[in-house]
């Protein structure tokens, strides 16, 4: 009778180890709402069912919640995840002082983060953790990427409008490496608060210095409002260009061709890349209000998901994080979304990250036909190299 008990017990534990707790934590109603927030958790479902693995018999459960932008809420959110047994990765994690914060916690708790909303390249130098991976695009690859690709082309003195937070100051820090590397010059910065309404101040400096580039390092509704409000000023007609570091396809679908028409910009997603990119993208279209694209970030959520969910299926039901995520670097990653790649010691994911440029109204030929590509960049090139990296998890 013991035995059989013992057994049943043995059983029920068995069934419920092969369960995973998934959380996303993203920006639901503030300026980059559109960029991850509930798009992210349709993502993140979206890699659960393709997965495969609940026929074959895990459980696999999803919340989400909105951070606010702020790292304690989102520090607050995760303990409370954990603690309460209700994640075991942490998907999104929008905005950087929230990803650097949420990132200690999980490295302490031995859980997972998966972090394609948040920018700062920190996260893979200084840090970087064994329980972490950087997916989507770093300010490192966006500076690289836009800001060669403009200085190159003539625009060598530079003045930023910058986000007043860690992702701010990190794309202004990386695009001034490059472009000082590249022969250019930084004439002076405009600091600006997250979801700021009124970038006339910051705008007006920019123009009085008679740089050639105005870089916007700023993301989500905040450069939306910046470039809509340098619209009005008449910076480009007055012969200054508009350098938007981090722009979405989701700031396009909110400014307009119009008014977007010209701006270049960096993404590690774009929906009409190729076949699968457009059957990924239209899946998702079906799900999410108004028909709209996925974002980078929110590719980046699923590619991430079902990279994990191949590792966990691999090692078999564990809770080590840190387990997880050796086996996730051990395997090259491969999905619908971006396509094949791998990932770094230090964490950072490394795949093709594209320049694209927004097309006229005349181009488009039709629904979100916003952008063409003007180069691709092969990730070796794009990102920081593993050399340069401050993360102590690489071997030197």
């Amino acid at each position: 009778m013991l035995a059989s008990a013992g057994s049943i017990f043995a059983g029920a534990a068995l069934a419920q180890e092969k369960a995973i707790k998934v959380g996303v934590l993203t920006d639901m109603s503030g300026p980059y709402g559109d960029v991850g927030g509930a798009g992210s958790a349709v993502a993140a479902q979206m890699a659960i069912e393709d997965s495969g693995m609940l026929a074959k018999g895990w459980k696999i459960d999803l919340i989400s919640a909105d951070h606010q932008n702020k790292a304690d809420v989102g520090s607050n959110l995760a303990r409370e995840w954990i603690d309460q047994g209700k994640a075991d990765v942490f998907l999104d994690l929008l905005t950087s002082s929230v990803a650097l914060a949420v990132n200690q916690i999980v490295k302490e708790k031995n859980k997972v983060a998966l972090i394609s909303g948040a920018a700062s390249s920190d996260l893979t130098g200084k840090a970087c953790s064994p329980n972490s991976i950087h997916w989507t695009y770093d300010t490192f690859s966006q500076a690289n990427s836009t800001g060669k690709a403009i200085t190159k082309a003539g625009g060598d003195s530079w003045y930023f409008v910058t986000a007043d937070y860690a992702f701010g100051k990190a794309l202004e820090r990386d695009t001034t490496t490059v472009v000082t590397a590249n022969g250019g010059k930084v004439i002076g910065n405009a600091m600006a608060p997250l979801n700021n309404a009124d970038f006339s101040s910051q705008l007006l400096q920019a123009q009085s210095s008679k740089a050639k580039v105005v870089g916007l390092a700023n993301a989500g509704a905040d450069t939306a409002n910046s470039i809509k409000q340098a619209a009005e000023f008449g910076l480009t007609q007055g012969g200054q260009k508009l350098a938007a570091l981090l722009m979405f396809i989701t700031d396009v679908n909110a400014l307009g061709l119009p008014a977007a028409q010209g701006l270049e910009f960096t993404e590690s997603f774009y929906w009409d890349l190729n076949d699968k990119t457009r059957d990924f993208a239209n899946r998702y279209s079906k799900r999410v209000k108004n028909g709209a694209k996925p974002t980078m970030v929110q590719a980046g959520v699923y590619s991430s998901l079902i990279h994990y969910l191949k590792a966990v299926e691999t090692l078999g039901p564990t809770t080590d994080g840190a387990a997880i995520v050796s086996t996730m670097k051990s395997m090259p990653t491969d999905d619908e979304a971006m396509g094949k790649g791998y990932i770094r010691q230090d964490g950072r994911k490394i795949h093709p990250v594209y320049l694209l440029q927004v097309k006229k109204p005349s181009e488009s030929k039709y629904p979100w036909d916003y952008a063409s590509v003007v180069a691709t960049i092969p990730g070796e090139e794009a990102f920081r190299p593993l050399a340069q990296s401050e993360c102590p998890l690489v071997t030197k």
